[in-house]
């Protein structure tokens, strides 16, 4: 991966996403925790739903699909998900965020 996020985010821990190519970092709060992803290839993901997320783009871009609306977000753009919505993705190499999640346990420590 790239050195687009700093060593102190590099230090934390990895969390256990499915999706070649990805480098996802795990901030984890109490009630919440904080991603920053980076992908090396393109990923597709399936629609899904989960509690609300908050996103702004830090390289590349994305074409999400959120309530049956495709929109493509790039370097710069922030991208809200209410809860419960559902929504998708095409996800382009060269893509990084920073994703909130309002749920403690989203997603796991890679081990």
């Amino acid at each position: 991966m790239s050195e687009l996020f700093g060593e102190a985010i590099r230090d934390l821990p990895k969390a256990d996403i499915p999706l070649e190519g990805l480098s996802a970092y795990l901030s984890q709060g109490e009630n919440h925790q904080i991603l920053f992803m980076e992908f090396a290839k393109d990923a597709q993901v399936a629609e899904h739903s989960h509690d609300e997320q908050w996103g702004v783009v830090v390289a590349g871009k994305i074409d999400l699909t959120i309530g049956g609306v495709e929109r493509t977000y790039s370097k710069g753009d922030s991208v809200f998900i209410g809860k419960g919505e559902k929504h998708s993705a095409k996800i382009y190499a060269g893509y990084a965020d920073i994703s909130f999640f309002n749920e403690k346990d989203r997603y796991k420590v890679k081990k």
